[in-house]
């Protein structure tokens, strides 16, 4: 029995493995628990290879030396990297948020060590950011990556050019971070503004008071009381927002 090996298919895997690469090296879904190296080169490898039974082959350009396949991999790299950054900017919007939170309330003193990162990172937005990883599996956010994967692929195959890129959509991509960031907090936030209001109309009328002693712990109340209370309320923000990242891919590829 002889057993033949595609080499046309294995560069085909080799570089769909590249383009997946970043994303379970930088996504923040990959990285919020500890998961080993190997796993991941396992992961990446048996997606790729999945992936790549659908590649037509014909449309692709596959390389055939080992100078044209190292740029073809370069090409894939950068690629790769766009992709995870429409995730990566996804889940920034919940640390954007939290530090605007952690900001106002007086918890940007504090700060602990992102797991995904391995960072510093504010506290509210550590947590909001590990909330959206338990929403984006219920949602079934990782089946979503997988088709927009089988689409990209379909869309620019192994080994094309770079040229095919919208570099405008990445730039997109941050004013949705920000956008949404802010919106996921807007509740504590705004209550937080009517306070700082109100807490200063007290310091003029009443200036015997003490109000920075005052405000610090009501701000830690009011703050968190609002969070709390608007937590049931952030589903639909979150959908949007992981809805964003499609989106991000298709403009990324026009």
């Amino acid at each position: 029995m002889k057993i033949g090996i595609d080499v046309v298919w294995l560069t085909a895997v080799f570089l769909a493995a590249v383009r997946l690469g970043p994303l379970f090296v930088l996504a923040p879904v990959f990285g919020a628990v500890n998961i080993p190296v190997r796993v991941r080169v396992f992961l990446s490898l048996a997606l790729a290879a999945t992936l790549a039974t659908q590649i037509d082959l014909q449309a692709a350009a596959i390389p055939t030396t080992a100078g044209s396949l190292i740029g073809a991999a370069m090409v894939e790299l950068v690629v790769g990297m766009a992709f995870a950054f429409g995730l990566f900017a996804a889940f920034g919007a919940f640390l954007f948020g939290g530090r605007i939170l952690d900001i106002q309330i007086g918890f940007g003193v504090a700060s602990l060590i992102d797991p995904a990162t391995r960072s510093q990172a504010p506290l509210l937005g550590t947590a909001l950011n590990l909330l959206a990883v338990v929403v984006f599996f219920a949602v079934d956010g990782h089946h979503m990556i997988i088709r927009a994967l089988a689409w990209s692929f379909e869309r620019l195959p192994p080994g094309r050019s770079l040229g095919e890129l919208e570099a405008t959509a990445v730039g997109a991509q941050f004013g949705v971070m920000f956008a949404y960031g802010l919106l996921i907090v807007a509740p504590a936030v705004f209550a937080l503004l009517l306070l700082d209001v109100a807490l200063a109309v007290m310091a003029r009328t009443m200036p015997q008071m003490n109000v920075f002693i005052v405000a610090m712990p009501l701000k830690v109340v009011v703050g968190l009381l609002v969070l709390a209370l608007s937590v049931r309320h952030m589903q639909p923000a979150m959908n949007r927002i992981f809805e964003s990242v499609p989106l991000y891919w298709q403009r990324l590829l026009p």
